[in-house]
């Protein structure tokens, strides 16, 4: 009989659907006993007899996997695949699938929200009013920027369609394939990287995290950017060079930033001393329906598994085309 280790947290929470469904297949399951994101170490020490894995973001590393004898599946609940050791879970007969269009809506908002408050310092003004002090911030609005977005895939394009509303003063496009039929009018044009870094106010990043982008931000490109440049990153921790990107906001090359992922989570850094960068939980996908939704089809993906039928969310190939 297979056997479920659920490490996300939450899990279940605000809807018991992916609970009824391992119920009713008479699985034997654990959710996470700590109640957060777990390390290697833990992962290590409760992996060994589970055949199947519903997974969050803690490192499923090439030890965890070789520590697995009995791993057949891991379904991850979410889009990024950065904490999985893709090309050993395929060494070792291992299945991965995931879950990419549910967060698209969730992280898609959270992006613009952040990209408003980064403009209008409203965590700032928010926090003074709290402190009993009434000072009012300088911002910028949409009108008078121009937007860099970096990545066109799920979660860019929904990016890009929100802000068409907002009438931008120009929006600068880079991914690897481009695609025409996103341009919806001549204030939008796709260009290459340099061109962003040199010519965008505020720069959003909505890309995977693999050796190629590792560090894609880090002192010498914001060198090259506008001063007083505006960043958010919504994607994975890594992609921006925190360090760099410390010492940038501190010295005000950089205006502001706003920070949803990090290189290691639960972030303790340096950035959270900074009043110009807004940092949050890595929280892109947590409302209500999107959480619901990924912790489901990673779950159905799981029933499948079970019962022997053919998966849907299978991880395609050319995910593992980076990792070597």
């Amino acid at each position: 009989m297979h056997k479920a280790l659920i490490t996300s947290v939450p899990f279940g929470q605000k809807d018991r659907k992916p609970i009824d469904i391992l119920d009713s297949l008479s699985v034997e399951y654990l959710v996470n006993p700590i109640g957060r994101k777990l390390n290697e170490q833990e992962l290590l020490s409760l992996i060994k007899e589970f055949s199947i894995l519903i997974a969050g973001t803690e490192p499923i590393t090439k030890q965890v996997i070789e520590n697995a004898p009995n791993l057949k599946l891991i379904s991850r609940i979410g889009i990024g695949l950065d904490n999985v050791d893709l090309v050993t879970a395929r060494d070792y007969g291992i299945q991965v699938s995931y879950t990419p269009d549910a967060p698209a809506p969730a992280v898609s908002e959270l992006t613009i929200g952040l990209m408003i408050s980064a403009m209008r310092s409203i965590h700032q003004a928010n926090l003074n009013m709290h402190q009993g002090n009434w000072n009012r911030f300088f911002g910028r609005s949409f009108e008078d920027l121009t937007i860099g977005i970096i990545g066109l895939g799920r979660i860019g394009k929904r990016v890009l369609n929100h802000l068409d509303g907002f009438q931008c003063k120009e929006i600068l496009l880079n991914d690897l394939i481009h695609d025409q039929q996103i341009i919806s009018s001549n204030k939008i044009r796709w260009v290459d990287k340099e061109e962003i870094y040199r010519n965008s106010d505020l720069i959003s990043l909505h890309i995977p995290l693999n050796k190629k982008t590792h560090n894609l931000i880090s002192s010498e490109e914001i060198s090259i950017m506008k001063d007083r440049v505006m960043l958010v990153n919504t994607s994975r921790g890594g992609i921006i060079n925190e360090a760099d990107l410390y010492n940038n906001l501190k010295d005000g090359k950089i205006a502001s930033a706003a920070i949803d992922v990090f290189e290691e989570e639960p972030y303790k850094g340096n950035l959270s001393s900074l009043d110009n960068c807004i940092i949050t939980s890595h929280m892109g996908s947590m409302t209500e329906d999107c959480r619901a939704r990924m912790e489901i089809e990673a779950t159905q993906e799981a029933a499948r598994f079970i019962k022997g039928e053919k998966l849907e969310l299978v991880v395609p190939k050319d995910e593992y085309e980076d990792l070597g």
